[in-house]
């Protein structure tokens, strides 16, 4: 057998898959004849001789068929970067086939050692790589969620398996047309499983809906919604939206960030489209005490979540600069799991908490502790460096009240009194109708178009609590790893700075006062 390395890649005369050794000396190819360590970016072309491989698709042949494991892209990447050993990391529901997949990986590579990591998984910001890397790793696979932390920034070579999930997208096309008009404006979102779906819909229904779209916001997939993150859309721009998801978790962050959207939920599994509701009222009621609450206390403790990558010491650095700005006393504290019982043990000696770990502990469980409990976002608003989403409330209540039927009427918070929409007659505002349905019939219902449909145009999104945790331009409380690049800031400083500008010749060129 004669083995050539040829531009960086093996060439082999059989049909047996490379070995480790062999793709690692393929990979530690260099000038200075230094071997490299485990490579982080390397071409993703599969070769046939594992697709195609009867042993490997037999031992495939135990995991869900309908479940995107990936697995032949695991063992060549493996291969390639030349990995001894190898960290997995599953959420819960997929926990159930690992110990296969590591018998699978390790049977069809030179690998020493392939692990699970078992600690809880919620999302890709709980990427372990500091575990992995502690426990002798020097390669992590992480399953079941986007690269949410990008893999330049992991302390080892990462690949994210998304698993998709194939569903019944011609159901879903279905259902879409039973129950929508071509007119309707719609969205399809979900989460990450289901993208490959939600496109596939979306290309089949784009003839009939010509309003039908697959929101963003970077760095995640178009349609991609987190527990934090979510397109905030804007308005006047869409009415229903379509969330493939089989629980609601991730769909709540979306509801949170568009309160003007009349958002319905398909589940994959039941086949069923289901009117979906948030208690928006109540929540921000719930985080706007607990804010004022907060800025009485004297003593603060900033928490920085230690499960994974939900710690961002980005974002410990700019709370703690904003506390030092105001003069407050602070002590940091180290969690992998926040709870109230944990925080009912440091007494009274705490006044207020801030946690970097996952936003919605304080939106969904903030009433369980018995101390104000806040987002970056919310010690923000706090502290006074950003105006607090109610005071565009109040705005928009007093924009709102318009004359209908001879009678001062008031739909209230477009976002919110939904009930009083029903009597409101202005069709800018509130008294858009469209088919929506239950099981078998379609149903006439009343909904608002916008949330801020009766506003004038120097109202912003204030009203709206924001949902940009991850965004790549969310606020300054946000945990992305990349932010807007130098082109974008650029604009953004000319928007924020002059009254005009324009476009010429490829640069922003800005216009006299």
């Amino acid at each position: 057998m004669e083995n050539k390395v040829r531009d960086g890649t093996i060439g082999d005369s059989s049909s047996r898959p490379p070995s480790n050794t062999e793709m690692a000396a393929a990979a530690s190819i260099s000038q200075s004849g230094k071997p490299k360590a485990p490579r982080r970016f390397v071409r993703q072309q599969i070769p046939d001789s594992i697709l195609n491989d009867p042993a490997l698709k037999a031992a495939m042949a135990v995991l869900p068929s309908n479940y995107n494991l990936e697995i032949p892209k695991c063992i060549w990447r493996i291969k390639q970067s030349g990995a001894k050993h190898v960290a997995l990391q599953f959420p819960e529901g997929l926990l159930m086939y690992s110990l296969t997949i590591c018998d699978i990986l390790e049977a069809f590579t030179d690998v020493d050692e392939c692990f699970v990591l078992g600690d809880v998984t919620y999302g890709a910001c709980c990427v372990d790589d500091y575990s992995a890397t502690a426990l002798g790793a020097d390669f992590l696979i992480h399953y079941g969620h986007s690269c949410l932390v990008p893999i330049d920034f992991t302390s080892i070579p990462c690949l994210y398996v998304f698993v998709d999930i194939q569903i019944d997208v011609q159901h879903l096309v279905d259902t879409v047309r039973y129950n929508f008009k071509p007119e309707d404006r719609l969205a399809l979102a979900g989460t990450i499983q289901f993208s490959t779906a939600i496109h596939a819909a979306k290309a089949a229904l784009a003839d009939q809906y010509p309003n039908i779209n697959v929101p963003q916001v970077k760095p995640l997939s178009p349609g991609e919604v987190l527990g934090c993150t979510a397109p905030s859309l804007p308005r006047g721009t869409l009415d229903t939206a379509v969330f493939v998801s089989d629980g609601r978790f991730h769909l709540e962050a979306f509801m949170i960030a568009n309160p003007q959207v009349q958002v319905f939920r398909y589940d994959p599994y039941l086949k069923v489209l289901v009117l979906e509701k948030y208690d928006h009222k109540g929540m921000k009621d719930t985080r706007k005490k607990a804010i004022l609450q907060a800025q009485r206390g004297k003593q603060w403790g900033i928490i920085l979540g230690t499960l994974g990558r939900q710690g961002n010491p980005k974002v410990l650095n700019h709370i703690e600069q904003r506390l030092e700005e105001k003069g407050i006393l602070f002590t940091v504290f180290l969690m992998s799991e926040i709870s109230p019982s944990k925080i009912l043990l440091f007494g009274d000696s705490v006044d207020v908490w801030v946690q970097i770990a996952c936003p919605r502990l304080s939106i969904d469980w903030g009433e369980a502790f018995t101390k104000p409990l806040l987002t970056p976002f919310e010690a923000e608003v706090a502290l006074g460096f950003v105006q607090p989403w109610w005071n565009g409330e109040t705005e928009q209540e007093d924009a709102c009240r318009h004359i209908a039927q001879g009678q001062v009427q008031s739909c209230g918070s477009c976002a919110e009194t939904r009930s009083s929409a029903v009597n409101c007659n202005k069709d800018s505002c509130c008294a858009s109708r469209g088919s929506v349905n239950g099981t078998a019939s379609v149903i006439d219902i009343a909904r608002p178009k916008s949330e801020e449909s009766c506003l004038p145009d120097g109202i912003s999104e204030n009203a709206v609590y924001p949902m940009d945790y991850y965004a790549r331009d969310g606020g300054s409380w946000n945990s992305a790893y990349i932010q807007k690049g130098p082109a974008q800031r650029r604009c953004q400083t000319v928007q924020d700075n002059v009254k005009g500008f324009e476009l010429r010749s490829g640069t922003w060129q800005v216009q006299p006062r």
